[in-house]
């Protein structure tokens, strides 16, 4: 066994900052954020609000923070919510959306991370005295436990014209837009720019050490400002983290589709060894789940036996394995990660 691992396919968030990212952090002019404004800080804010069509935007710590700053803004305790049931926010986020905002999720059973369009409008409550009001409905692009799964722009202008309807608002968990965008061949602001909010996430395969934005109105900017103070996300010379996120969407998000073609690669690999064990339709970026019962055995079993032969990954749940491909595996990594698959997994008994 080797001393650290050839292929480290655990998660996008562990990609390390450039060596441009290091330099702009290290040159980067600063402020007092929280006074007269973060100068690199306010350039970021202007790009990322630019890049998904929005007015203006907001430097936060992480994506569970622009979510719940999202939340905080638009919605009021006792709102409804609609979302996908196996949603980021939902399993991940630390149930921040109830617990602190005070909303209901109504979660609606997916297929690649879409609710089916109709069931959403059925689903809208216009509220009374003893039911909640729909006031929102959440989407998330790429959708994390579906497989690194795109909606694209036909179904986001569905959601778009539901919610318009209806006098709904639309949230977009966009952490991985990106992905989506580059996979879908189109700029992102076609998949988020009727959304009353978006969350990009710099610190997964646009490698930033830090950060995420959230994105919209001019007025629902100085409200999220607000709460992001009152979540204790006010950072003083966040300029430094601001600059990597700048080179992070100035040169990272073309080469996401290295990533993809990386994913398929080592799926379409695996299939061939064992077909069944990965759909290989729900492989659109550069997120690859395997099915463990086939094997007969656990996903924590199957981690195990592959970190020993020197691949890396998790096991989100007691029946599969999630690999993850990103800017610090590379091809050759790839490689090295498709020979330990066929190795291993002809140990298992099947065809």
């Amino acid at each position: 066994m080797p001393e650290s691992p050839v292929a480290d396919l655990r998660s996008d968030t562990i990609t390390q900052p450039t060596a441009e990212m290091r330099r702009a952090m290290a040159e980067a002019v600063v402020a007092d954020d929280g006074r007269e404004g973060d100068p690199t800080a306010r350039k970021l804010e202007s790009m990322a609000a630019a890049l998904t069509g929005h007015e203006a935007a907001l430097f936060c710590t992480s994506g569970t923070m622009g979510n719940l700053v999202a939340f905080l803004t638009h919605l009021e305790p006792g709102d409804q919510i609609l979302a996908e049931r196996d949603s980021h926010f939902l399993h991940f986020e630390a149930s921040g959306c109830t617990a602190l905002v005070g909303a209901i999720p109504l979660t609606l059973a997916g297929r690649a991370g879409r609710m089916d369009l109709a069931e959403v409008e059925s689903s809208i409550n216009p509220g009374s005295r003893l039911q909640p009001r729909t006031a929102m409905i959440v989407a998330e692009n790429t959708h994390n436990l579906a497989g690194g799964t795109c909606l694209d722009v036909d179904y986001m202008q569905g959601l778009w014209d539901i919610a318009s309807r209806h006098d709904l608002l639309v949230h977009l968990d966009g952490a991985r837009v990106f992905n989506a965008a580059v996979a879908l061949k189109v700029e992102a602001k076609e998949l988020t720019q009727g959304c009353q909010s978006v969350m990009i996430d710099l610190s997964k395969g646009l490698c930033a050490p830090y950060g995420s934005v959230l994105c919209g109105s001019e007025e629902f900017i100085v409200g999220a400002r607000a709460m992001r103070q009152r979540v204790g996300g006010n950072v003083r010379q966040i300029g430094h983290m601001a600059a990597a996120g700048m080179v992070a969407l100035e040169t990272m998000i073309d080469r996401l589709g290295d990533d993809h073609a990386n994913a398929c690669r080592l799926a379409e690999s695996i299939h061939e060894v064992r077909p069944g064990l990965i759909d290989l339709e729900l492989v659109q970026t550069n997120i690859v789940y395997l099915e463990t019962r086939p094997l007969g055995v656990s996903g924590a079993a199957l981690v195990s036996t592959l970190e020993e032969a020197g691949v890396r990954c998790l096991a989100p749940d007691p029946n599969r394995i999630r690999l993850v491909t990103h800017h610090d595996v590379d091809a050759g990594q790839i490689e090295h990660a498709i020979a330990v698959f066929r190795k291993v997994l002809k140990a298992f008994p099947g065809p």
